[in-house]
């Protein structure tokens, strides 16, 4: 789910007057102290798991170049999807 902070607030505003977060310190105001993202780190967000059926010959190749043969399947399929994408 995407969220503007101005509807997080709305919601936390209507959370906050149902009782459901009286615990909850005020959220702070949209101005941001100066350096406040200077140590911010991007997290990615998680790989979806999913179950994908392969030919055998495809599996086994990657298989058999050993250890991390997953991570090379989903390189190649990321390399594909950027050549795609710049048409």
């Amino acid at each position: 789910m995407r969220a503007s902070l101005a509807e997080l607030r709305r919601l936390y505003d209507k959370r906050k007057a149902e009782g459901v977060v009286e615990d909850l310190p005020d959220l702070p105001g949209e101005e941001l102290p100066e350096g406040f993202w200077d140590d911010a780190v991007l997290v990615p967000a998680p790989p979806k798991s999913v179950h994908l059926k392969l030919d055998a010959e495809v599996f086994d190749f990657f298989k058999a170049e050993g250890k991390g043969h997953l991570t090379r399947m989903q390189n190649v399929l990321r390399a594909y999807v950027k050549a795609r994408k710049r048409g």
